[in-house]
């Protein structure tokens, strides 16, 4: 475990929604008269969490390129899953389960907004190659405005593995990429699934694309070939809520 920063309005209010007892202090700008963060250092002091009041300049420092809105946490980060929880997290799901999985998600802009879609849609955990991915940082923190502690995060070793580890359990995995004729609204979402997308740049991986049962594409009328990651994101996965809540 290390500590980190929790940057933000949202981000800062997740935590102590969600796990305060991992928040160690919390920061607030002097001066600082913004009706929510003065209410997030009033349930900081109710917790019996340190709370101080500091120059703008030191919440910046800690902050890096965040926006940290007057006040920021020190958070005692638990280390990310690992490829040995998925068995016990796809068990607790049953045939609900909704996996996110991210191929190579290098910027944490993009990466704090799919955790943060993915949190919103309930999905059962996010997994990222550990070693190509930002990991959670206080930018990715703050994009996720709180999804972050709110779905698990699986690091995996080798993600090949990892998904080969879901279909023995019995997940289908689809996988999105543009080059292909099937549509992604033809896929059938309704039991234990996972959505599969690449990088920014360059998609998923072969290794990757070979493991998945399905390729499928978002389809685009339109004049653009391709959307953001993280757009693409929230579209498959309320796609797969739409079907699951089809009584047809």
């Amino acid at each position: 475990m290390s500590d980190s920063w929790i940057v933000g309005i949202n981000p800062v209010e997740g935590a102590l929604s969600n796990d305060a007892a991992r928040v160690r202090e919390v920061l607030v700008e002097q001066g600082q008269r913004n009706a929510r963060v003065q209410e997030l250092a009033t349930r900081a002091k109710a917790l019996n969490i340190p709370v101080h009041h500091r120059p703008r300049e030191q919440l910046d420092r800690v902050s890096g390129e965040a926006r940290h809105q007057g006040v920021v946490a020190r958070y005692e980060a638990p280390p990310m899953g690992s490829e040995n929880d998925i068995e016990r997290l796809l068990e607790a799901a049953g045939q609900s389960a909704l996996v996110l999985v991210l191929d190579g998600v290098t910027d944490p802009h993009n990466l704090g907004a799919c955790l943060r879609s993915a949190a919103a849609a309930g999905a059962t955990m996010v997994i990222v190659p550990k070693d190509r991915a930002v990991g959670l940082t206080p930018v990715v923190r703050r994009a996720s405005a709180g999804g972050a502690d709110r779905v698990p995060l699986i690091a995996a070793t080798n993600l090949a593995r990892a998904l080969r580890t879901l279909k023995d359990a019995g997940v289908w995995i689809t996988g999105l990429a543009g080059d292909t004729d099937d549509s992604v609204y033809g896929i059938d979402m309704r039991g234990p699934v996972a959505l599969v997308l690449g990088s920014e740049g360059e998609g998923m991986r072969r290794l990757t694309r070979e493991t998945c049962d399905f390729v499928a594409k978002i389809p685009m009328p339109g004049a653009m070939e391709s959307l953001n990651v993280s757009v693409a994101t929230g579209i498959v996965l309320f796609e797969a809520l739409r079907q699951r809540s089809d009584k047809r």
